[in-house]
């Protein structure tokens, strides 16, 4: 009779010990659970976005290529305009800097001639009007099939590349021509698309060439 007493008395409270444990192991797990990141979100929406810069770059790039400078208009940064560099060193205080206006006026006025900057090697000053820079300076049809690298350099000369340091918020693209076999590859080129986010939307804000240079 004791000892069947004594059962019964430790039954219940067995009970609830195991079913308390039960409730808060079952607690922790699933607050550990809820505490941890979907692993699928953050590098599906990097690389969207990715896929959306690499995406408005090819668009520039190909209108420029055809000669259909006047379709990037709305592509140019509605504040900071778009800045044109020669080569890799970006001068802010020097390079062409253009208006979203200034830029749809400029290509209509083709003998308006502008002063880019020196010519690398000859020193020469390199004078002509924006139709013709964008034509055979900039010269996009030579990357057609060039290799493309989102925030990273392929083309590396004397030069010094400073564009994330004047852009540091900046997304940037590369088309990089690997050059010729005839001249072991000293002829690439590269051309950098700068762009930054402006209310919600990306904008161009810097055409960069960049080459070899002595």
């Amino acid at each position: 009779m004791n000892t069947l007493t004594t059962k019964r008395r430790f039954n219940p409270i067995l009970i609830a010990v195991i079913s308390s444990v039960v409730l808060v192991a079952g607690c922790q797990s699933e607050s550990a659970l809820a505490a941890k990141p979907s692993p699928s979100k953050t590098p599906a929406t990097q690389t969207e976005k990715q896929q959306s810069l690499v995406s408005q770059a090819k668009e520039i790039q190909s209108a420029l290529a055809r000669g259909q400078f006047s379709s990037i208009i709305d592509d140019i940064h509605p504040t900071r305009g778009v800045r044109f560099s020669m080569y890799g060193y970006v001068q802010p205080q020097k390079d062409k800097v253009f208006s979203q206006a200034q830029f749809a006026q400029y290509l209509k006025e083709s003998k308006i001639r502008f002063t880019w900057g020196e010519r690398d090697g000859i020193g020469d000053l390199l004078i002509i009007p924006l139709p013709t820079y964008l034509n055979d300076w900039v010269n996009a049809k030579t990357f057609n099939d060039a290799e493309i690298l989102v925030n990273a350099f392929k083309g590396s000369g004397n030069s010094i590349n400073n564009i994330k340091s004047v852009y540091p918020n900046a997304e940037i693209v590369e088309f990089y021509y690997k050059g010729s076999e005839k001249y072991d590859g000293i002829d690439w080129r590269a051309l950098r698309l700068v762009f930054e986010t402006y209310q919600g939307k990306r904008y161009l804000v810097a055409i960069v060439n960049d080459q070899w240079t002595v």
